[in-house]
């Protein structure tokens, strides 16, 4: 079904309500946010404790996303873009704005629930996400803030443990590693028409081939990370069985897209899922 272009609200589903949903980025906000608690309920957290950890986080990932949306809105239009209600006329990039603020609003007092240092962590990641947004976006560092959420969203869980313990070392540089991932995936799909506009991050530079064939080297990495990091630092039949198959289709997307487009992509979250897999297997040893 094609998505609307008009300034049309009413050609949104819901009209104005629906525009502002769909303006958060809600995929990526709930992948970030259901990850965050799963964490939680694997670190052995309380139910509670888990409630307001994924609140934290919730709210947090929709003010970056509202920002995003509002940030980028006139580049969005200039480019026709499709699925932007804030450039399709569906909310006005002041609503979306005070979304954006709203939500970093209850952010703040509740990353601070979680302990002083958690809540630290969590601003900072989200800071630096905004400051992607207004800035780091269009130079060579876009990957840096993916770096610090991503590898910091272990430290947020942990340090909302009694005792304040930092993650186990693995799991940051895991969650580094797949938040460079994250950035050359999200951007993949939008380079040329971000290009168009002025924007000149990490992925921009390296381009749409370019991009495809570093795409699966954070995320094996990351692999590779969690597999030795959590049991010790020798490969055993296992774990390079694990290693090769995971390799074998990551580096295979890139190789097939030039017969099938997105199958860089598609790689790209099949090695994605089974780092997260693992990930989350090893929650109860993330300290």
């Amino acid at each position: 079904m094609e998505q609307p272009r008009t300034g049309d609200r009413a050609a949104w589903p819901l009209g104005r309500v629906g525009g502002l949903a769909l303006s958060c980025h809600p995929g990526p906000v709930a992948a970030v946010s259901v990850l965050a608690v799963a964490l939680c309920v694997g670190t052995g957290l309380s139910a509670a404790r888990c409630f307001l950890v994924g609140c934290a986080v919730l709210t947090g990932q929709l003010s970056v996303g509202w920002c995003n949306d509002a940030v980028d809105a006139r580049r969005d239009a200039e480019v026709g873009r499709r699925g932007k209600p804030a450039a399709g006329g569906a909310v006005s990039p002041r609503e979306v704005w005070g979304a954006a603020f709203t939500a970093l609003a209850l952010c703040v007092p509740l990353s601070l629930a979680c302990g002083a240092l958690a809540g630290t962590v969590h601003l900072t990641a989200v800071a630096a996400a905004w400051l992607y947004n207004v800035r780091l976006k269009a130079t060579a560092l876009s990957w840096l803030p993916y770096v610090i959420g991503f590898g910091g969203l272990p430290a947020v869980v942990t340090l909302s443990l009694p005792g304040r313990p930092w993650p186990a070392w693995w799991a940051m540089a895991a969650g580094a590693l797949l938040g460079v991932a994250a950035h050359l995936a999200d951007a993949l799909p939008d380079i040329a028409d971000d290009e168009a506009t002025g924007v000149r991050g990490l992925p921009h530079r390296l381009g749409i081939a370019g991009t495809r064939l570093v795409l699966p080297v954070p995320l094996v990495t990351a692999t590779a990370v969690l597999l030795l990091g959590p049991g010790g630092t020798a490969f055993d039949g296992r774990r390079v069985a694990i290693l090769v198959g995971v390799a074998l289709v990551g580096f295979a997307g890139p190789l097939l897209g030039r017969y099938w487009r997105k199958a860089a992509f598609a790689a790209a979250v099949c090695v994605a899922a089974a780092d997260l897999a693992l990930l989350l297997a090893h929650g109860d040893t993330l300290v």
